[in-house]
């Protein structure tokens, strides 16, 4: 009779427990979209096995319907092992099969424990070794992941472009080196931003044709052995079934197996992407800041009181909180680089410190995008602060001298100075320039226009 009673976290067996002691960390837990493609990957191989004739009906029933409770998220609470682990990953590799192993004993009205009816090993493991499951898991992951962050990205994008549009007559000081140049509009800035992001979402959509191939049938060193060939040449297609994605066989298998250069370039367009949030990030902060004795120019939306003394401050926190986000990826990139520099002949022990890394990137990007985008859609342009174009004497100094020359537009800022005034006053009643003139070369118009 079948056992249906509800999956216990008592599923995972010796192999997990020893792990468990050994591996002694309370952080960096499997990610759920590992532990899913982890599933997946073993339905794969099931799959396979059974079509081939490899597993009995007694077998592949419960393991079968095991596995299919794990994808649904039913036993995700045997988990509880640390990415960072030694062994490449076996440990982990294990848990999935002891939780598999058992559960399906359960399910087939038998004990917990009872190896000679379903092994973890000899059957939830059959032609397979941690060194092709987990990679190719770690693949998978990343691809779901990636998806999910190409989608933010264009939520960002397309909210910088929206800005873009409603800021294009808002004109204000550029800047370079923090001192006043050249005037711009806000919505030239937004547009430099959304440029930016759209570059970064074009190389995030590429990200997947590098992370499809995997070396799921290579087995422990990629040479496929003790599996059958007929086993090597269908698993992937069967996870590709199973995914919905456009997974495709390492052609060497072998180089597959032992390098772990593809995560690291996979991780420099994350890097890339940590690196533009980083930047639009500072300079929303910048340009809100104050705002009455800072620069003043935007206003964030307000999410939060400021802070717990200060009556009425409010913080930019959402840009600090996708600075904070990409300070973490760029973290990784160092630790990824270093883990797969240490892979030594045909395998990468760190491997599964090169998924972690991985898929707590794409996680940390897709929160911090989703954040900013929020951000982005409530920003309003301080049209009312203190600050005029038209009255900042560097700003008025830079614009004229396309009228009057370098030279001459500099004796002009200082003549102004030493008269005690403002240099767009003293132009105007020196009569060197007409009101009329100077308010067209300070226009959104005349700012936006490529050359002259």
């Amino acid at each position: 009779m079948v056992n249906d009673r509800k999956a216990d976290v008592n599923l995972a067996g010796i192999h997990t427990r020893q792990a468990r002691k050994n591996f002694p960390l309370s952080r960096a837990m499997p990610f759920p979209e590992l532990i899913h493609s982890l599933f997946q990957v073993k339905l794969a191989c099931l799959e396979t096995n059974n079509r081939l004739g490899y597993l009995a009906e007694q077998v592949y029933i419960p393991c079968r319907d095991a596995i299919r409770e794990g994808l649904d998220g039913k036993l995700d609470s045997n988990f509880d092992v640390t990415l960072f682990q030694g062994g490449a990953g076996t440990s982990l590799n294990m848990t999935v099969n002891e939780v598999v192993a058992n559960r399906a004993l359960q399910l087939s009205g038998k004990p917990v424990g009872l190896w000679e009816a379903i092994h973890p090993i000899l059957h939830v493991n059959l032609h397979q070794s941690t060194n092709d499951v987990v990679p190719t898991a770690g693949r998978v992951a990343a691809i779901t992941l990636v998806y999910r962050l190409e989608k933010a990205v264009l939520l960002l994008q397309e909210a910088l472009q929206r800005k873009e549009h409603q800021f294009e007559n808002v004109v204000k000081p550029g800047r370079t080196q923090f001192q006043e140049a050249f005037p711009i509009t806000l919505g030239r800035e937004f547009s430099a931003y959304a440029s930016a992001v759209a570059r970064d979402r074009w190389r995030v959509s590429k990200l997947v044709e590098r992370l499809r191939e995997v070396n799921l049938g290579g087995t422990a060193i990629g040479t496929g052995a003790l599996a059958p060939r007929k086993y090597i040449l269908q698993v992937v297609d069967t996870l590709k079934q199973i995914t919905g994605f456009p997974l495709a066989r390492f052609e060497n298998l072998v180089d597959g197996t032992q390098n772990t250069d593809i995560p690291v370039e996979v991780h420099g367009i994350l890097t890339a992407l940590a690196t533009t949030l980083i930047k639009i990030s500072g300079d929303l902060r910048l340009m809100s800041s104050g705002p009455e004795h800072g620069f003043g120019e935007i206003r964030l939306p307000e999410v939060q009181p400021g802070s717990s003394i200060m009556p009425g401050k409010v913080n930019p926190v959402i840009p600090e909180f996708a600075t904070a986000c990409a300070l973490r990826v760029t973290a990784n990139h160092q630790l990824l680089t270093a883990a797969a520099a240490m892979g030594s002949l045909e395998l990468n022990p760190f491997g599964l410190v090169i998924v972690h890394g991985l898929l707590e990137s794409c996680t940390f990007l897709i929160n911090g995008v989703q954040q900013l985008a929020s951000c982005v859609d409530g920003i309003e342009a301080r049209t009312g602060n203190s600050f005029s174009v038209a009255r900042s004497d560097s700003i008025v100094t830079h614009v004229i001298a396309g009228k009057f020359g370098y030279d001459r537009a500099g004796q002009i800022c200082r003549a102004a100075h030493e008269a005690g005034e403002k240099v767009v006053e003293y132009v105007l009643r020196a009569d060197l320039i007409s009101k009329a003139e100077l308010d067209k070369l300070l226009s959104p118009e005349n700012i936006l226009k490529l050359g002259f």
